[in-house]
């Protein structure tokens, strides 16, 4: 069935390109006519799995070009097609007849929850994970469910985990992986760092006692340097350690050496350091990460800037608490006066439940410079209702069709953001562009 598979996966993906259109519907059928196929595939070279709730596409991105940068060919899910079927497509559709992976690197994005139908199918060299924050509960469910159904594929695991340091969620995979070697980064304390933190955190307990974990200092919610009060857990050694943080030139230092980090944000920082700490284990120099940052493209929706006649858009994806509070402070930072539209949905990719917005310090953003918040989108008055529980004093409004809430903001003022959940991001683009002709 292995041929079969491979060659209706190739046909499907061709068919649906004639079209304009791709997907993991390949892969799905793939799947149908050999279930065990990614175990009949051979590779060649370094293959990385990069996962974790926040940051996880930017940083597979980074790494595809570091990898490409220095010479290999690289095969990626740069799309996003993060699922089973989504990396089974992009596998297939990129082997030769016989299951030979036509490439001398893999680097491939997964979701959290797919981890452990792709870890143990195909040989993962370095295995990349950023960090885990509550998300989509209704599909992820309690974050501990989720960490645990990595933790069940990682007892026969041999390669090298790239793990964040500073997430005692992220820390503690090495313990259920004793065939494998790991390497820790992440960011030394600076200016940015502070003694307590307010927004929502799941690195509360120790997940090997279950007592209270004490923390030096945080960077984002519960990302930072701790300690357990009663057993010997606690924040690693680092071999990647990132310093002298500068969030306003987007700067900083390792290993005594000057960068520029291509996005705003600590958050951005951390894939920065996964980027470096791929670098250290495949013994690529910090010129080639160098050059991969400068030439790093704009995702689509990640802080993504629109301009035309004087006016600015800039539009940022949210989809969970933590993430949500790191464009809140990038928006903070704004001190011009601004209108802000944000499109609220919660449709199956999104999560159903909408409850993460009262976990999100949307008070950031509700100052006097802001001239008016606009909600839209499928929940657009839940949206609403919290902002006004914020006690935001400017005007409020609903508006229900996008294209009319985009086009009023940017009537409004020359300075907008947007912010979109994930079925809104594409349609919140879309209208932007239109908006902006």
């Amino acid at each position: 069935m292995k041929l079969l598979s491979i060659i209706a996966t190739k046909c499907s993906a061709f068919a649906l390109s004639l079209i304009g259109r791709g997907g993991s519907l390949p892969g799905s059928i793939g799947l149908k006519l050999d279930a065990n196929i990614l175990k009949k595939l051979t590779f060649t070279g370094p293959v990385i799995l990069v996962t974790g709730t926040n940051g996880k596409t930017s940083t597979a991105n980074m790494i595809t070009d570091l990898l490409s940068t220095q010479g290999y060919h690289v095969i990626s899910n740069r799309k996003g097609d993060n699922l089973k079927a989504g990396i089974t497509t992009t596998l297939l559709t990129n082997c030769s007849l016989s299951g030979k992976v036509n490439a001398n690197a893999c680097v491939l994005e997964v979701d959290e929850l797919n981890v452990r139908h792709i870890l143990p199918n195909i040989p993962v060299t370095a295995f990349v994970v950023n960090n885990f924050f509550r998300d989509q509960l209704d599909r992820a469910r309690e974050m501990e469910q989720l960490i645990d159904s990595i933790e069940k594929v990682l007892p026969n695991y041999k390669g090298e985990l790239i793990l964040n340091g500073n997430d005692p969620n992220v820390v503690r995979l090495i313990k259920k992986a004793p065939n494998a070697h790991a390497t820790y980064y992440g960011i030394a304390k600076n200016k940015y760092s502070l003694p307590k933190t307010n927004e929502a955190s799941e690195g509360k307990f120790c997940p090997h006692c279950g007592a209270r974990l004490t923390y030096s200092f945080y960077q984002y919610s519960h990302i930072g340097e701790f300690a357990c009060t009663k057993c010997d857990f606690k924040s690693p050694e680092l071999d990647i350690s990132l310093y002298d943080i500068d969030l306003e030139k987007e700067t900083f230092y390792y290993n005594n050496e000057f960068f520029k980090s291509p996005y705003e944000g600590m958050y951005s920082m951390y894939n920065c350091s996964a980027v470096l700490a791929c670098a250290k284990f495949l013994n690529i120099k910090t010129d080639v990460a160098k050059k991969v940052f400068a030439n790093a493209p704009q995702p689509k929706g990640r802080n993504e800037k629109f301009e035309k006649n004087g006016t600015t858009c800039i539009l940022n994806l949210v989809k969970n608490p933590t993430g949500a509070n790191e464009v809140m402070k990038v928006i903070e930072k704004d001190q011009k006066d601004k209108v802000v539209c944000i499109v609220l949905n919660d449709r199956e990719q999104d999560g159903t439940d909408v409850s993460w917005i009262y976990d999100t310090f949307f008070e950031k953003i509700i100052k006097d410079s802001t001239k008016e918040i606009i909600c839209t989108g499928l929940r657009a008055n839940d949206m609403a209702l919290r902002i006004y529980y914020g006690n935001y004093k400017g005007p409020l409004t609903v508006i229900e069709d996008l294209d009319t809430a985009i086009s009023t903001s940017l009537s409004k003022s020359d300075n907008v953001y947007a912010i979109a959940t994930y079925t809104a991001l594409l349609p919140t683009r879309n209208a932007i562009l239109k908006g902006m002709k």
